[in-house]
């Protein structure tokens, strides 16, 4: 039988690496956007109906001002969420 601890562990280790894997694809987007890449390669689409959820409200927060600082904000806040909030909330339920 598995303690509820471990359970939370397993939880908050998988929340964890699925946020890692989001900010990853971010920071590709945010690299690729350098490149000249048609619109119609599928990757880059992917990638783009991926992150936008995320990207789109910072983007109307912090308004463009040369440089799209949105994906640099949506890695900390990801990271942010990861080691506090994330944890946090896994400790107070299953106290590991």
């Amino acid at each position: 039988m598995h303690s509820p601890a471990g359970l939370g562990m397993f939880l908050y280790e998988l929340i964890s690496r699925l946020l890692s894997v989001y900010s990853l694809l971010i920071l590709v987007r945010a690299l690729l956007s350098w490149f000249s890449i048609s619109p119609y390669n599928k990757f880059y689409r992917f990638l783009i109906d991926i992150t936008e959820p995320v990207l789109a409200p910072i983007r109307r927060i912090i308004p463009l001002q040369g440089i799209d600082l949105s994906p640099l904000v949506a890695i900390l806040l990801i990271d942010i969420v990861i080691k506090r909030v994330v944890l946090a909330v896994f400790s107070s339920l299953f106290m590991f």
